[in-house]
């Protein structure tokens, strides 16, 4: 039933601007994995998840300003505000120690960005923040260099939404 909704929501949004496709199908197969999940303790998990990714969607669908950097910023924070509320997830339901490090980090770096992108449009509740996108000169290579949650590997961070 659920899955039918979905279904048809995407449909008529689809409809209406053709443009969401990528987004629709990465929502809609969401909405499966949480209909075909046959582990009763998987639910909360997914369904947080599931929760997550269809606020972060309808949030990110912004009608354009007419302000290029302002609209990045409406867009960008929804989609990092649901990578935290994902991260969150699996902090609080996943058993790999590798995998909630990870987490963590996704937290404390996406809500970091979160900031940047705010302040750097004039939002003076978000605290200016330094965000070296270059290694300072003679510092350490990444690779010897502690990973503290106000660090960030730009190679990383922005690794994920490159097309491979």
């Amino acid at each position: 039933m659920a899955t039918t909704a979905s279904v048809a929501a995407s449909s008529l949004a689809l409809a209406k601007d053709p443009t969401t496709t990528h987004h629709l199908r990465q929502a809609r197969s969401i909405q499966y994995a949480a209909d075909w999940s046959d582990r009763p303790e998987e639910q909360p998990f997914l369904s947080e998840n599931n929760g997550a990714m269809k606020k972060m969607m309808a949030d990110m669908m912004i009608k354009p300003s007419g302000d290029v950097d302002r609209d990045f910023v409406e867009m960008m924070v929804p989609h990092h505000q649901g990578a935290v509320e994902m991260a969150q997830a699996e902090l609080k339901y996943g058993h790999n120690e590798q995998l909630r490090r990870l987490a963590q980090q996704i937290v404390a770096t996406q809500q970091h960005e979160i900031a940047v992108m705010r302040h750097a449009l004039g939002d003076r509740a978000s605290p200016p923040i330094a965000f070296p996108m270059q290694p300072q000169p003679g510092a350490a290579p990444a690779s010897q260099q502690d990973a503290s949650p106000h660090s960030v590997d730009t190679d990383d961070a922005l690794s994920h939404h490159s097309a491979n």
